[in-house]
């Protein structure tokens, strides 16, 4: 089950979208400048299990692609050489 407020959001553009990913940052961007942290929190509340570990894992995910891309790990080893651990 998606949260309401996703429900809400895309009912409300739905008409100015055009599928870009820029119009979803967009419209984060936005949502997230009108927001503070107890509304936040209130929202994360509301979430169920699964969209609750959804967004930590899309979290952790980005957070760890970042990290990488900043201490250059990725963009220095060729692609086709397979990783000796």
């Amino acid at each position: 089950m998606r949260m309401k407020l996703i429900d809400d959001l895309y009912d409300y553009y739905k008409d100015r979208l055009t599928g870009d990913e820029e119009d979803a940052e967009a419209v984060a961007m936005s949502i997230l400048d009108e927001l503070d942290r107890r509304h936040v929190l209130k929202l994360i509340n509301e979430m169920t299990d699964e969209e609750l570990l959804g967004m930590f894992g899309l979290y952790v995910f980005e957070s760890l692609k970042a990290k990488m891309a900043g201490e250059g790990l990725g963009a220095t080893r060729p692609q086709h050489v397979p990783r000796v651990h």
